[in-house]
Order: structure tokens, then C-alpha cells, then sequence
């Protein structure tokens, strides 16, 4: 390929802002992607899930999934975004080329990477500001060392060595994005091969121990070397996986096997809460059990919920359309901001929570207080988005310095972001 040919396909689909035109990619058309408003009500369901996970100690904390099972709703996060990434961008590589596609999937790495520097600075100010000038939370928070070594723990902030507690979700997302480029032109030209991959990395990422380094010391929680395994099984799917697949997870047989798993693991589960069945559930499970390497156990549960959850909701299921999925179906379209919003607001619910034990009602307010104020966040983007005007410098007679501007709503740009946002939220 010429030097030129690459530069024609550097052209970005975001008409919005500027339209171009490019050979064998129409830009005065939006990419037409099916509206499936499933994608956004797992997303948003998991991201209340991982909000109440992070007020531990309350009582509405005992109705998150690990409670019930092996894997929790950082599985349904990672599956959810490996999807939605193949599902967007899949189509745009095919109809506009890889590099445009890749420009769009690293733009949005950038993105989240400046979402997430942002959020840093956020919570150490609330760390600090509800900590009135004490030390109380720097253990529990693991902000101590950015106290300690300001300098030193900055620089490893900026390299995504230092994360603060449930502050580790974004930076693997923004290490599975980056690979996302060529997992999706794998996964669309060798599938089997990328599939091969995939599922190679993540054997010696487990039986190596094999991980990313992290500051002051260890590794991190959320190994991206383990986890890219359900990123890429989502993105597979989100490319139309195989048709043997699809109809092999409706055989009664499989379902069978899914529904016996999770009632296995729901078993196990409770023996690890009773004090006197405890002891009986063997030291074994604990590997193919761990949440940093994705154990095999967890990934299998997992998908067994996924088979049992595909069976029961369809596409076009008639709730996704009611006013009573909105508020999640809302939180799972703007999920970036609302997993941001999520974070901060954690951090002031784990402090009413300790500051309060022994309550009750400040157990069971404080966490539906912070679901009712992310669900107001969502809507509030939801309306603001529906509110957006770009604008396009049109010729005005006798102006040359300050050319005139003309409003457009609707143009091909917001059209283009408008369907992809509506069909699976934003690809975050």
C-alpha cells in the first residue's frame, strides 16, 4: 500500500465536526447499525452492580452477583465492552477501512485515558476534603504512597502503574482498546486464529502468573493479559461469532449444563458462608476462582449466566421499551460518565456507611440515594444529548475575518453518533 493510499483512508467518520469525503467510504452516510437495547441494559445493570460492590458493609451490598456465584459484574462490564466495541467498529472497519476504524477505536482509548487521569485528581480531592486533613481513608483508599511520594506516584498515575482502590477498571479497558485494532481485523479475517490467540495468552497468563507491573510494588488486580479473553469472546460475538454458536446455546442440553452450573456455584457459595460447611470447600478452587487472572471457573460461570440470560431476553423484548428499564437503559448508554460519577459517589457512601455502622436506614439510603443520583446523571446526559447543535462555516459576503456561521441539527455527523449511541450506548 502507497503512502498515499494510507493518508486517503486517515479520515475520520465523525462528520459531525468535519465532514470529508473518502474513497469507497460515502461520508454523507451514517453507518447503519441495529438498534439492540439489550447491550445498554447489561451495561447499566452492571454498573450499579459495581457501584454497590464498592460501599462494602451495606446491606443493599448483599444482592451484588458475587454473593450468588463465582463471577460478578466486572464480567458482565468487560463482555458487555468487547461487544459493543466489534459491533460499532466492526462495521465501520468493513465499510471504511482499517485505519479509519483503528483512528476512531484510539480516539477513544485517548478518551477514557483523560476520563480517567480526571477522575484521579477528583477522588484524591474528596479523599482529602472527607478526610479533614487526617489520614483516616489513605489505607483503605491506597492513596497513602501519593502522599508519601507525590512526585514518584504521579509519574506512575500518568502510566497507569497507580490506581487507587476501584479505580482499576478503566486503565483495562484502555490497554484492551488499544489492542482493539487488531483483535477486530483478526477476529474479521482469521477468526479461529484470533479466537487461537486469545485464548493462548490467556493460558500462560495464568499458569505463569504472568501480569502488568504496578506501583509501589505487585501487579494489577485486573490482569489485561487474562481478561482480553472475554473482550475478545465479546468482540467475536459482536461480529456475528459463528452460526453454529448461536444455535448450539438454544440446544436444551447446554442450557441444561448452564443452569446446573450456576446452581453449583450458587452452592459453593453459601458453603463459603457458613461457618460450619466452610471448611469443607476445598483450598483447589481458590486458582480457577481468582478475579485478577479470570479463573477458568469464573469465566465458565459467566458464560453459563450469559446462555440462561440470552435465552430469557430476546432482542426485541417488550420491557426494553417500557418506562421501567429507562433509568438502567439510560446509565448503560452513557456509561463513562456515569461510572465516573459512580466512583466519587462510592467513596461518600463507604464514609456515611463507617460513619454509621450500626444504621440500618443509613445501610439501605445511602446506597439507593447513589443509584437515584446516577440515574439523574444519565438523564441529564440523555436530554443534553438530544439538545446538541453543530455548526458549519458557510461563505458570508463581505466578512472574511469572522465568516458567518449557520446552526444545523440533525446534520450527518449527530445522525452517525446519535444511531451508534442509541443502539449500544457509548462504546465506553
Amino acid at each position: 500500500m502507497t503512502l498515499a493510499q494510507v493518508a486517503s483512508k486517515l479520515i475520520w467518520i465523525n462528520a459531525a465536526t468535519r465532514p470529508s469525503q473518502r474513497v469507497g467510504c460515502d461520508m454523507t452516510k451514517p453507518v447503519e447499525i441495529a438498534r439492540d437495547l439489550r447491550l445498554d441494559l447489561y451495561r447499566g445493570v452492571a454498573l450499579w452492580l459495581i457501584f454497590l460492590a464498592h460501599i462494602p458493609g451495606n446491606i443493599v451490598s448483599r444482592f451484588v452477583p458475587f454473593h450468588y456465584g463465582f463471577s460478578d459484574a466486572a464480567e458482565i462490564f468487560v463482555f458487555v465492552s468487547g461487544y459493543a466495541n466489534a459491533y460499532v467498529y466492526g462495521r465501520v472497519m468493513q465499510q471504511c477501512g482499517f485505519v479509519t476504524s483503528a483512528a476512531h477505536i484510539l480516539n477513544r482509548a485517548f478518551h477514557l485515558y483523560v476520563a480517567q487521569m480526571f477522575l484521579f485528581v477528583v477522588f484524591i480531592g474528596e479523599i482529602a476534603l472527607l478526610s479533614h486533613g487526617t489520614d483516616m481513608f489513605a489505607d483503605a483508599m491506597n492513596v497513602r504512597i501519593f502522599r508519601d511520594q507525590p512526585d514518584v506516584a504521579t509519574l506512575a498515575v500518568l502510566q497507569l502503574k497507580f490506581m487507587p482502590v476501584n479505580m482499576d477498571v478503566l486503565p483495562v479497558y484502555i490497554v484492551l482498546l488499544l489492542g482493539c485494532p487488531l483483535i477486530l481485523w483478526l477476529l474479521w479475517r482469521m477468526p479461529a486464529l484470533g479466537l487461537a490467540a486469545s485464548v493462548t495468552l490467556y493460558a500462560l497468563a495464568n499458569v505463569f502468573d504472568i501480569n502488568l507491573p504496578a506501583f509501589p510494588h505487585g501487579s494489577w488486580y485486573f490482569n489485561p493479559l487474562a481478561w482480553q479473553v472475554l473482550f475478545v469472546f465479546g468482540a467475536w460475538c459482536g461480529l456475528g461469532a459463528a452460526d453454529w454458536l448461536w444455535s448450539l446455546i438454544r440446544w436444551p442440553i447446554v442450557l441444561t449444563i448452564a443452569a446446573a452450573y450456576v446452581l453449583f456455584g450458587l452452592l459453593v457459595v453459601i458453603a463459603w458462608h457458613t461457618p460450619y460447611l466452610a471448611p469443607y470447600v476445598p483450598n483447589w478452587l481458590e486458582p480457577p476462582l481468582s478475579k485478577t487472572n479470570l479463573g477458568v471457573m469464573r469465566l465458565v460461570h459467566f458464560l453459563a449466566i450469559a446462555v440462561l440470560v440470552d435465552r430469557c431476553i430476546p432482542a426485541h423484548w417488550a420491557p426494553l421499551t417500557s418506562w421501567i428499564l429507562r433509568p438502567v437503559i439510560n446509565c448503560g448508554q452513557h456509561s463513562l460518565e456515569v461510572f465516573c460519577f459512580g466512583v466519587i459517589l462510592a467513596f461518600a457512601g463507604y464514609v456515611a456507611v463507617v460513619g454509621a455502622p450500626s444504621s440500618a436506614t443509613s445501610q439501605i439510603l445511602v446506597p439507593v440515594l447513589g443509584i437515584v443520583a446516577m440515574t439523574a446523571l444519565a438523564a441529564l446526559v440523555t436530554w443534553y444529548s438530544t439538545r446538541k447543535i453543530s455548526f458549519r462555516a458557510v461563505a458570508s459576503e463581505g466578512l472574511v475575518a469572522h465568516p458567518s456561521v449557520h446552526a444545523e441539527v440533525g446534520n450527518v455527523g449527530s445522525e452517525l453518533r446519535s444511531r451508534s449511541s442509541s443502539a449500544i450506548g457509548e462504546t465506553s
